[in-house]
């Protein structure tokens, strides 16, 4: 059984620039943990 999406979820997943900025997001938030200490950085 396949899940059908919605048009407007589909949209949003063609959309580039939402996309785009998501993946910006996603980055900040990784290098705020690892800038943190969380990551395996520290000395």
């Amino acid at each position: 059984m396949t899940q059908r999406i919605s048009k407007s979820q589909h949209s949003k997943m063609q959309n580039v620039f939402i996309q785009f900025f998501k993946f910006f997001y996603l980055n900040i938030r990784i290098l705020k943990i690892v800038a943190g200490g969380h990551g395996s950085t520290r000395g």
